[in-house]
C-alpha cells in the first residue's frame, strides 16, 4: 500500500499516532514529551482524515471538534515538526498491525521512537495493542513509550474529546477551554446575514454555514473575533435567534466591540471564552436591544476584571 502523505525521506523521527480530535491537553502532553526526548530528531504527528466510524457507521460517528486544516495547524502549534494525514479508507482499515507498522512507522517515517496513549489501538479490527507495537518495534529497531493520561484538575476524569463535546453541547465553553488548553475556536468565511444586528446598532460578523469547528450549544457568549489581521473582544450569538421566525439554521455571529468594519468575503476566527446567557425569544425588538446592552455590560465587566483579554 502506498500512502502519499508519508515522506519516505529517511530522516530519523520520533512519532505519535492518533485521531487527535480537538488537539486537547492530553494530545499536547504527548507532543511535549516527544519534544523533550527528540534530541534533534524530527517530531511527527500521524493522524487520519476522518474518524473510523465515518467509514463503518456514519450515523454514529461523533462530529469532529476541528476541521482537518484546524487540526494540522493545532498540531504544529503544539510542537509537531511534521503532520501526516492518512486517508482512512477500507484499504487502510484492513491493514494488519505488522503491515501498518512496516508501511507507516518504518518505511514511511524512519521512526526510532513511537509514543502513544495506553489505550492505543491500530491495524485491522484494532488488533494492534501497545504490547503488539512493542513486539513489532523490538524486531524493527524502534522503541515504544506510553504517555500517561492527563486528568482534569489532577483528579480521575480523563481529558478527552468526548468530555469536550459534552461541555460544548451544554454551552460550558469555560470547561471546554480548560480541557483543550485554549479557547474553543470556529472559523469560516464572513457572509451576509439578515442585517438585523446592524439595524439594532450591533453589526455582526456572520460565519458561513458549515464553517470549521464544532458548534456549541445555542446561547450568547463572550470571546474574541479575529479578521483582517486584527483581533477584537466580541459578543457572540449561536442559534436560530428565536425572537425572529425566519431563521432556519443555527447561526454563528460575533459583534466586535467598539469596532466597525466590512469583513464580507474574509475569513474570520471566533474564540469562545465565557457563556453569558441562553437565547431567549423576546416579545419586542426593544426588549432584545435591552438584553444585548446587558450582554455587552457583562462582557465589559469580564474585560475590566482581566478575565477576557485580546
Amino acid at each position: 500500500m502506498n500512502i502519499e502523505a508519508l515522506p519516505h525521506d529517511g530522516i530519523d523521527s520520533v512519532v505519535t499516532i492518533g485521531k487527535f480530535d480537538g488537539v486537547h491537553r492530553g494530545h499536547r502532553a504527548v507532543i511535549d514529551s516527544l519534544r523533550r526526548v527528540a534530541n534533534g530528531r524530527r517530531v511527527v504527528a500521524v493522524t487520519f482524515d476522518r474518524h473510523p466510524l465515518e467509514l463503518f457507521s456514519p450515523h454514529t460517528a461523533p462530529r469532529p471538534l476541528l476541521s482537518i486544516a484546524q487540526k494540522i495547524e493545532a498540531l504544529h502549534e503544539a510542537g509537531a515538526d511534521r503532520v501526516v494525514v492518512i486517508p482512512f479508507t477500507q484499504e487502510t482499515a484492513e491493514l494488519l498491525p505488522r503491515d501498518f507498522v512496516d508501511t507507516v512507522i518504518v518505511e514511511g517515517l524512519s521512526a526510532s521512537l513511537v509514543m502513544v496513549g495506553a489505550d492505543f489501538r491500530f491495524g485491522h479490527n484494532g488488533a494492534g495493542t501497545v504490547s503488539v507495537l512493542r513486539e513489532l518495534g523490538a524486531a524493527r529497531g524502534f522503541s515504544v513509550e506510553v504517555q500517561d493520561d492527563v486528568c482534569r484538575d489532577g483528579g480521575r476524569d480523563k481529558v478527552s474529546s468526548t468530555a469536550i463535546r459534552l461541555a460544548l453541547d451544554s454551552g460550558d465553553v469555560t470547561s471546554a477551554a480548560e480541557l483543550l488548553g485554549r479557547p474553543h475556536r470556529m472559523r469560516g468565511l464572513v457572509v451576509h446575514g439578515h442585517q438585523r444586528g446592524r439595524n439594532l446598532g450591533y453589526p455582526t460578523v456572520n460565519l458561513e454555514e458549515n464553517s470549521e469547528g464544532y458548534i456549541p450549544a445555542a446561547g450568547v457568549y463572550a470571546g474574541r473575533v479575529s479578521v483582517g489581521g486584527s483581533t477584537y473582544i466580541a459578543g457572540i450569538s449561536v442559534g436560530k435567534n428565536p425572537t425572529f421566525h425566519d431563521v432556519t439554521r443555527n447561526q454563528v455571529e460575533a459583534h466586535a466591540m467598539d469596532a466597525e468594519f466590512d469583513a464580507y468575503g474574509q475569513v474570520a476566527e471566533i474564540e469562545f471564552t465565557h457563556r453569558v446567557r441562553d437565547l431567549t425569544a423576546f416579545t419586542t425588538v426593544d426588549d432584545l436591544i435591552v438584553a444585548i446592552h446587558r450582554d455587552m455590560d457583562v462582557i465589559r465587566a469580564l474585560v475590566a476584571r482581566g478575565e477576557l483579554l485580546i
